[in-house]
């Protein structure tokens, strides 16, 4: 079942792709990402780091995955920060007999022109929540693989583009194993992160419960980006200075995991993490990025693309960290 709330016309499939966004500053990226911050946090409290890691994920061109134990804010926060932006936003509930089409969009008869018609699905926006995407079956979250990557869909072989900007932001049910479908490789993959929130603070609950009472805060939230802004801060990030020592330190980092795993970090991985260091350096108001920034962000972008050996006694997380603690920046 679908929960769509967009700008957009029913029935448009078009995508909108602004000729050239007028590219922002440093400083400006880094102003527009606070202020989201900011924004996002009048109705999410204690999770400052997620927050920031989404925002960065966004300004990156990447998707971001939530995975913990119900309720502890993961949708709220992918609403929260869909609505700081002016942007076109739908939400789809994953459940189990959730269909492809029902994702991506169907053609239907139009009696009057005797012609079939493209109805876009969910897809079409520029903030998609997929929420509890582990309890549809793999059929149905590979929907998802081409708009990932190629931000287009292909619907009984005719190709529509997506909205631009596009963001996933999949929340994943990470207690009911027996209830759930483990996420395809491939699909982990094109998520540029994956976080978990962990439960909050006895103070940072405390101020939730207080905000909470009566009208949620979610209501009044305000949107204080436009698209435009960014689009530009998206293109300013993707001209961030990343030196060949850089590169190849990142490069080193993937190596290590493909030796000491049964499946490594992919070079879409190693773009990933690229991307990401480039939004970290913004958010920080530097055009260049530095190792700290590479490994600010190696965790939480490299961890999910590892499975460590059958047997061993690590984790995704373990690995990465161990790469991190043995190759230096040459």
């Amino acid at each position: 079942m679908t929960d769509a709330n967009t700008d957009t016309e029913p029935g448009r499939v078009e995508a909108t792709h602004p000729e050239t966004p007028r590219r922002l500053s440093i400083d400006e990226v880094g102003d527009l990402a606070r202020t989201v911050i900011q924004n996002t946090e009048q109705v999410i409290v204690g999770s400052h780091d997620a927050i920031e890691h989404i925002v960065t994920a966004m300004l990156g061109r990447g998707h971001v995955l939530l995975e913990d134990v119900p309720g502890v804010g993961k949708t709220m926060l992918a609403r929260a920060i869909a609505r700081s932006f002016e942007s076109s936003f739908s939400r789809v509930q994953f459940t189990p007999d959730l269909l492809p089409s029902d994702v991506t969009g169907t053609n239907v008869f139009n009696q009057k022109t005797r012609e079939f018609d493209f109805r876009p699905g969910p897809i079409f926006a520029n903030v998609v929540l997929g929420d509890e995407i582990n309890r549809a079956p793999p059929k149905t979250q590979s929907a998802l693989l081409e708009a990932m990557e190629e931000t287009q869909v292909t619907v009984d072989g005719t190709t529509h583009a997506l909205e631009q900007p596009f963001t996933v932001i999949a929340t994943q049910n990470a207690i009911e194993r027996n209830r759930t479908y483990e996420l395809p490789v491939a699909e982990v993959d094109r998520f540029m992160k994956r976080l978990e929130l962990g439960y909050p603070e006895p103070d940072a609950e405390s101020a939730m419960l207080d905000r909470t009472v009566g009208t949620h805060p979610i209501d009044r939230l305000e949107p204080v980006a436009s698209l435009d802004r960014l689009r530009g801060a998206r293109a300013a990030v993707g001209e961030i200075t990343v030196e060949g020592p850089i590169r190849q330190y990142v490069t080193r980092l993937a190596n290590h995991t493909r030796e000491r795993a049964e499946l490594g970090v992919s070079p879409r991985g190693s773009l990933a993490l690229l991307r990401a260091a480039q939004a970290r350096a913004a958010l920080d108001g530097r055009g260049y990025v530095i190792p700290d920034d590479v490994q600010h962000e190696a965790e939480v972008t490299l961890a999910h693309r590892v499975r460590p050996a059958s047997g061993a006694d690590r984790t995704g997380k373990d690995v990465v960290r161990a790469a991190l603690s043995a190759v230096r920046v040459e």
